[in-house]
C-alpha cells in the first residue's frame, strides 16, 4: 500500500510505502483507491493486534468485511467542544502522585535517554489502569522491538484484559512510512470509541520520538530540505496534528500516556521541546538517579504538571509538594560543596537538610509490579490520601535517626525506633568490674 504525498505531473506521483516493497519492479500496475488510508474500527478490533493499515497480526481470524472503517486523517475537535483536565489520575506511584500529578483527561509524557526506565514506567501505568478496568485501552508501539510487543501481548492475555485493549504496532524493522502512520491508526481507533460509542479511552504510545524520526526519514526521501539538527521542516506541524487530536469532549475522554526518547540525553533537542509543549504533565527521568539505584529515577525538579495547583489538589498537598521541592533543590545546590569539601564543612541546618533529603529520596522509590520477577520485591502502592501525608514527617520530626536503607521502598513512612542510650558506668563498675570484665577492663574467663 502506498500513500500519495505529491503529484509531479499528470501521470507521476510521489508516494510513501507503508508495506514491504520487495518484488516491485518497473511497469507494475497501480490501482488508485480514491480515498485516504481506511482502518477498521469498532468492537471487532478489541483484543486484536493490528498493523498500520489495519491488517491482523496476531495469527487470529481475519476481520469481517462489514467492519466499519475510518480514515486515519481527521481534524481535532473544536476548541469550544473540548473539556479541560481537572481530575487527578491516581497512579499509585508516590513521586508522581505527590510532585507531578497526572490528569485523568490530559496528556502525560515520560522523557529520558536510553535505558533509564521510561518503558518500565509506562508498563507500570498500564498495570495500574488494568486493575481499575475502566474504559478501553489502545496501545501504539512506534518503532519498538518486536520482543517488547510480544511480551505485552502475552502479559495482557494472562491478566485477562486483552478483550478491552487494541494493540497497534509499527515496529523498528518496518518501513519509515509504517512507523510514521502507526500512531494515527491507534488514534483513529480511539476517536471512534470516544465520538461514536462515548466511552473513555486510554491511549498509550511508546515511543513518540520514533514517530518524529520516521517523519524525518520520509521528509528526506521526499526531497525536502532539513531544518534544525536535521529534522524535517514540518516538525511542529506533524506533532501538532497528532497531539491536538488527543482531546476530551463532553461525555467521553481520551487520556494519553506517552514515552519519549531523548537523543543523547539532550533535553534541548527540537523534537523533545516540540513534544513537551503539548503535555499537561512532563515527567523527566534522570540517568544519574538511575545510576544510584533509585527506581523510578524521576527528577522532581525537572518534572512539572499543570495540576499541581491548590485549586486542583488542595492546599495541604500543594504546600507539602512545594516544601519537598524546596528541600531537594537545596540538596542539589549543596552537592558541589559536599563533593569538594565534605559534609562536615556544612552548617547545622544544611547538614539536617542533606540528611532529610537523602532519606526523602529513598522514600520516594518503590518496587513495581512489572519488575517483581527481577527485583524479588513486591509492589506496595499507597492509598491515595497517604501518598502526600506520609511525606510530612520528614520535616515535622525534630530528629530523624536510623540508616537510610530503612527508607528505601518503604510504605508508609517508617518511624525509626528511638536509639537506646547505653547505661552510664558508675564508680562501682570501674572499681570492681562487671560480670564480664574485671576492674582493669580484661574479659573474665
Amino acid at each position: 500500500m502506498l500513500e500519495v504525498q505529491g503529484h509531479l505531473d499528470l501521470t507521476t506521483v510521489r508516494a510513501v510505502a507503508l508495506q514491504a516493497t520487495s518484488g516491485l519492479s518497473r511497469g507494475v500496475g497501480v490501482r488508485s483507491s480514491g480515498a485516504p488510508i481506511m482502518v477498521p474500527v469498532g468492537r471487532s478490533v478489541l483484543g486484536r493486534l493490528l498493523g498500520v493499515t489495519g491488517e491482523v497480526r496476531d495469527l487470529g481470524e481475519a476481520l469481517a468485511d462489514d467492519v466499519p472503517r475510518r480514515s486515519i486523517h481527521a481534524v481535532p475537535p473544536a476548541l469550544a467542544a473540548q473539556s479541560s483536565a481537572t481530575e487527578v489520575f491516581q497512579t499509585g506511584i508516590k513521586v508522581i502522585d505527590l510532585l507531578t500529578p497526572m490528569a485523568k483527561l490530559g496528556k502525560a509524557a515520560m522523557f529520558d535517554g536510553a535505558g533509564v526506565g521510561k518503558t518500565v514506567l509506562v508498563m507500570e501505568l498500564i498495570h495500574a489502569m488494568v486493575e481499575k478496568h475502566e474504559g478501553i485501552s489502545v496501545f501504539a508501539g512506534i518503532g519498538e522491538r518486536s520482543r517488547e510487543g510480544h511480551e505485552l501481548l502475552t502479559e495482557m492475555q494472562d491478566s485477562g484484559v486483552l478483550p478491552h485493549t487494541v494493540l497497534v504496532y509499527g515496529q523498528m524493522n518496518e518501513l519509515p512510512g509504517a512507523r510514521w502512520r502507526a500512531p494515527l491508526t491507534a488514534l483513529t481507533i480511539s476517536e471512534y470509541f470516544r465520538d461514536t460509542r462515548h466511552q473513555n479511552v486510554r491511549l498509550l504510545m511508546d515511543n513518540v520520538f520514533r514517530f518524529v524520526q520516521a517523519g524525518a526519514e520520509v521528509s528526506s526521501l521526499l526531497g525536502r530540505l532539513p531544518s534544525r539538527v536535521g529534522y524535517q521542516p514540518t516538525l511542529a506541524t506533524e506533532v501538532a496534528k497528532l497531539e491536538e487530536r488527543i482531546a476530551s469532549v463532553a461525555g467521553a475522554a481520551v487520556t494519553s500516556i506517552q514515552a519519549v526518547y531523548v537523543p543523547a540525553d539532550d533535553f534541548t533537542d527540537p523534537a523533545v521541546t516540540t513534544i513537551s509543549g503539548h503535555m499537561d504533565c512532563v515527567i523527566v527521568l534522570a540517568r544519574a538517579l538511575a545510576g544510584q539505584g533509585f527506581s523510578p529515577a524521576i527528577n522532581p525538579l525537572a518534572s512539572s504538571s499543570t495540576l499541581l495547583d491548590p485549586a486542583m489538589v488542595g492546599d495541604d498537598h500543594y504546600r507539602i509538594a512545594a516544601e519537598v521541592r524546596e528541600m531537594l533543590a537545596r540538596f542539589a545546590d549543596l552537592q558541589f560543596i559536599i563533593s569538594l569539601l565534605g559534609i562536615d564543612e556544612l552548617g547545622t541546618a544544611d547538614r539536617r537538610i542533606v540528611s532529610r533529603a537523602r532519606r526523602l529520596q529513598r522514600f520516594l522509590t518503590q518496587p513495581f509490579a512489572v519488575t517483581e520477577a527481577f527485583t524479588a520485591h513486591r509492589a506496595n502502592p499507597l492509598p491515595a490520601p497517604i501518598r502526600w501525608q506520609a511525606v510530612a514527617p520528614f520535616w515535622m520530626v525534630p530528629q530523624m535517626t536510623g540508616p537510610k536503607r530503612r527508607f528505601t521502598w518503604s510504605a508508609p513512612w517508617p518511624m525509626p525506633a528511638p536509639r537506646k542510650r547505653p547505661k552510664p558506668r558508675t564508680r562501682h563498675d570501674w572499681a570492681y568490674g562487671s560480670a564480664h570484665h574485671d576492674a582493669f577492663g580484661h574479659r573474665r574467663r
